[in-house]
């Protein structure tokens, strides 16, 4: 199979590479150069946000292109265009974002999505940037576009900073603010899982939209937070805490406690999407211990802290404030 990817460096993108890879594929890269590519590749260079940027896609063809662009959906627009004669499959890594907010718990793939346009030249709101990205694939490609609905992304090479945070934190040892309830349900993917479906969907012709993620419940918030103690090997203590208490404490859930969210509407939205249709489509997800001690590895082979994305900013809670949150909940001795 010859596989194009648009992007190809950073985690989704380099686990989808490294997937290709080490099947043998024919891997093609695009993208700015910033970051080195990963051997047995070929690197095209350009800039999809700059006129002429896709000189060096005026050529070629593959089999599957793979897209995981996250800004303004013209980018998407022009690159789809430029290649829907010349490739026989188009997978764009889209968002859950793209479902209205607030989405109810058991949403599928049919639920109502945000209004957007492909031919937008504005990445600021990300949902609607992502569902833009999607008409723009869709426009060019039809039935042959592949919409990979991804939620809760987590794995080696995360550059978004949620389970490198937890991982760092547990490390450091010593009572562990830890958001409850401990039985709280997740769904999440392993970039790698995501990327071994992506790419064994494409190869079998699979078009439309799929919530590419993991069954909620596949692990809790207690299974995450106790691999990060198993992993790190650390004294970490975790100091389950309830949902009001973190609420009243003026916490922002997903920031401040990367992953978590509480019972309502935002939960709702991350963590209890129908992916039924994934799932009879052959995704399949590792246990979550295996995701955490696999990116725990990563990260000390890094030896400092994991990079993240251009743009992104850092997530997670303050120690002081962790410390002054836990004596104040009489769950910290003094």
């Amino acid at each position: 199979m010859r596989l194009l990817i648009l992007g190809g460096t950073e985690f989704v993108g380099r686990a989808v590479s490294d997937e290709a890879l080490t099947r043998g594929w024919e891997v093609t890269l695009f993208n700015r150069g910033r970051l080195d590519s990963p051997p047995g590749v070929t690197a095209l260079r350009g800039d999809r946000t700059e006129a002429g940027g896709l000189a060096e896609l005026g050529h070629g063809t593959w089999d599957i292109v793979l897209d995981t662009w996250t800004g303004a959906p013209s980018a998407v627009r022009d690159s789809a265009r430029l290649l829907s004669g010349r490739a026989a499959h188009y997978v764009y890594v889209s968002s859950r974002s793209v479902y209205e907010f607030p989405a109810p718990a058991g949403l599928p793939e049919e639920g109502p999505v945000v209004d957007a346009d492909p031919d937008d030249d504005s990445p600021d709101d990300y949902a609607r940037a992502k569902r833009g990205g999607e008409l723009a694939a869709l426009d060019a490609f039809g039935e042959r576009a592949l919409l990979a609905r991804a939620g809760l992304v987590l794995g080696p090479r995360e550059n978004v900073g949620r389970l490198p945070w937890w991982l760092a934190r547990i490390a450091r040892g010593g009572p562990v603010l830890a958001p409850g309830p401990r039985d709280l349900a997740l769904q999440y993917i392993d970039a790698r899982d995501l990327a071994a479906w992506a790419l064994d969907a494409a190869e079998r012709g699979i078009g439309g939209a799929f919530n590419a993620v993991g069954p909620s419940g596949a692990a809790t918030i207690g299974d995450l937070l106790e691999a990060c103690v198993d992993a790190t090997g650390s004294d970490a203590e975790l100091r389950w805490t309830e949902p009001e208490r973190i609420l009243a404490a003026g916490i922002a859930p997903w920031t401040e406690l990367p992953v978590w969210a509480p019972p309502g509407d935002l939960y709702r939205a991350l963590h209890q999407g129908d992916v039924s249709r994934a799932l009879a489509a052959g995704l399949r997800v590792r246990p979550v211990a295996e995701t955490v001690a696999d990116t725990w590895s990563w990260m000390r082979q890094l030896g400092g802290p994991p990079p993240l994305r251009e743009g992104r900013s850092p997530v997670g809670l303050d120690p002081e404030r962790e410390t002054r949150i836990l004596r104040e909940a009489r769950i910290l001795r003094a």
